[in-house]
């Protein structure tokens, strides 16, 4: 059984010749959901549940690549449209002549040689676009478990009074940390100006220097990297981090999706289609539970390739660490500035491609942050307000 994983998939059979090598993509995998199997991968628009124990076997052998001629004549196989079907959802793929180990690796995409399985997977299956899962706060566990409680249980044996010790005055860094909370509602009749947008990017994302150096490997022989250094700290100066702004109201800035070009602070508009700029916005507003969209929505994204071309197995993991740092570094921008600003922890990949037109494995949105000017509160509104 096919189950789509992208709005606008269709199911396709790839042709096949006889002639025709094919193998099981490095990034497929298959397990177990319920009492069925279920081959998947993040590169796929479907997932497809197996209940052929003898199909779930053929699909195994082809971890080694085998030709159609071959494979039809020696496998109990009960046809070749579910192995089209696969090749045109990339779980599984052609080969070329000539090109078998190289395209074990990069199977026909350069751009897949940089990633690893479990950070590809984990960054399709923990956002939108590329995967039709149930997502956000859905309390899936809530007649299953108590919830753990706010504030751990003190750990046993003697401790240590912080408080008795005396401390230095509040520094005006702490009073902007305790200033920080997360604001969701904002007031468009006094949306954020453009200088103020501009003061933000300014203090939290431009580029502050640039140079070049070797490549820290082990040999020696390591080519030479650029870097260039921005007021946030990243994973082994990678600066991987690329700001976007989906604009709804910003005085002096027409409605539209923009770049941010932090080496020359500056805005570049990317041409997008309205009703991809519509949802982006509308999806933000409904992830806030707000009352109206965010004037400005910054849209963090990551090029991958930073992190991945030196690190392994900790890449992805490095990358949203980073957008942890640049998010706080955002909140406590947006305090000092007297906005408001709150971090959105859903994304979707597969509509920042369309609207950008990089491939998801290549650049793609990794964090969001609402940005604009704090609506004025309600007088009548009593109710509390987590920071």
């Amino acid at each position: 059984m096919i189950e789509p994983q992208i709005a606008d998939y269709w199911p396709q059979i790839s042709g096949i010749a006889n002639a025709d090598t094919i193998a099981l993509s490095r990034f497929a995998y298959l397990r177990r959901r319920g009492k069925e199997m279920v081959l998947e991968s993040p590169r796929a628009g479907a997932l497809f549940s197996i209940s052929d124990p003898k199909i779930a076997a053929a699909l195994a052998i082809l971890s080694q690549p085998q030709k159609i001629s071959r494979y039809r004549k020696e496998r109990d196989f009960p046809g070749l449209e579910l192995l089209g079907l696969l090749v045109d959802c990339q779980i599984l793929f052609k080969l070329k002549t000539g090109d078998i180990d190289g395209a074990r690796t990069s199977e026909g995409d350069p751009n897949l040689m940089l990633w690893d399985f479990h950070d590809l997977l984990f960054h399709t299956r923990s956002t939108m676009g590329r995967q039709a899962n149930p997502l956000g706060s859905l309390y899936t566990y809530s007649r299953l478990m108590t919830p753990l409680p706010a504030v751990r249980p003190a750990w046993p044996g003697p401790a240590i009074n912080l408080n008795s010790q005396g401390a230095p005055p509040p520094s005006p860094f702490a009073a902007l940390l305790n200033a920080r909370q997360s604001i969701r509602d904002f007031d468009d009749e006094h949306p954020i100006t453009l200088a103020e947008l501009g003061a933000l990017l300014q203090s939290t994302a431009r580029v502050r220097a640039k140079w070049t150096a070797p490549a820290d490997m082990e040999d020696g022989q390591g080519p030479d990297v650029s870097y260039a250094s921005r007021p946030y700290p990243s994973a082994g100066a990678a600066y991987e981090l690329e700001i976007y702004t989906a604009v709804h109201k910003c005085a002096g800035l027409s409605r539209g999706f923009y770049h941010y070009d932090a080496d020359r602070h500056a805005l570049t508009p990317i041409e997008t289609r309205p009703a991809d700029l519509e949802a982006q916005l509308y999806d933000a507003e409904f992830a806030l539970g707000a009352s109206n969209a965010p004037q400005v929505l910054i849209v963090i994204a990551a090029r991958f390739g930073r992190v991945t071309w030196k690190y392994s197995s900790v890449a992805y993991s490095l990358i949203l660490k980073d957008v942890g740092v640049l998010t706080q570094t955002l909140y406590l921008a947006a305090t000092d500035l007297g906005l408001g600003g709150c971090a959105i922890g859903t994304n979707n990949i597969d509509r920042f491609a369309r609207m950008t037109g990089l491939d998801f494995a290549v650049e793609g949105p990794v964090g969001q942050f609402a940005l604009g000017r704090a609506a004025r509160p309600d007088p009548d509104d009593n109710s509390f307000e987590p920071k």
